[in-house]
């Protein structure tokens, strides 16, 4: 059974960045939040090396996949992420606030794994960032008031990729407080499934009357309605 449940989370996920690699070229955006991005990336490539370095695992072939996976992704914010921010953030503030936001991202992640051990950290780091995504896919589907550079299939596959680990490590091994995170993280992104299959019934549901493309505010790791040339 923990075999299965982790292939069945590698599985999802992988449908997770793949998808997000078409979206993201296909409509010249990146198609994840890119706080969570960076801190995902920073674990794989982490945690790829403590699992290789231990031996030849299926968790440590997945994590080298998904970081794989996320270098295109990241590609995709690179290329096309700053037409997402105001006028304000120009190249060089661009270029700089992305390289602060990914070395805090590893810094973050080093910081969980020197204090809670390798055991703990993987998992306890896992979760906690799992749950930032979930909520920052919601205010990217706010932000951009509509579903560009997201859909459906990321949405299910990232909550079937969430709950596999949920059941063997919160479930299974009894860890409530992954079990709390869990479920927490369901709870968001059955929401964001409903959000997304609520758009395709009324696409103009999120579109304000007063001013349908102007976004006022910015959550970290979100974008605007209407991208600049980049």
């Amino acid at each position: 059974m923990e075999l299965f449940l982790t292939v069945v989370s590698g599985l999802a996920w992988t449908i997770v960045y793949v998808e997000a690699i078409r979206v993201g070229l296909a409509q010249r955006t990146y198609a994840m939040p890119v706080a969570a991005l960076a801190l995902n990336f920073a674990w794989e490539s982490i945690y790829s090396v403590r699992e290789l370095s231990q031996g030849l695992s299926a968790q440590g072939a997945v994590n080298v996949v998904w970081a794989l996976a996320d270098v295109v992704i990241i590609h995709t914010f690179l290329r096309h992420g700053r037409a997402e921010f105001p006028a304000f953030v120009t190249r060089a503030r661009f270029a700089v606030g992305s390289a602060v936001l990914f070395g805090s991202a590893y810094a973050v992640q080093l910081l969980f794994l020197a204090h809670f051990g390798g055991h703990d950290a993987v998992r306890y780091s896992a979760f906690l960032q799992n749950l930032l995504m979930s909520g920052l896919f919601i205010a990217m589907l706010l932000a951009r008031r509509g579903p560009r550079g997201q859909s459906l299939t990321i949405a299910v596959a990232k909550w079937l990729g969430t709950l596999a680990p949920t059941l063997l490590f919160g479930v299974m091994e009894g860890s409530g407080f992954i079990l709390g995170l869990g479920i927490l993280c369901s709870v968001f992104d059955l929401a964001y499934i409903a959000a997304l299959l609520a758009l395709r019934r009324n696409p103009d549901a999120l579109t304000s009357p007063a001013s349908p493309t102007s976004v006022t505010s910015h959550p970290v790791g979100t974008v605007s309605a209407t991208p600049r040339p980049s």
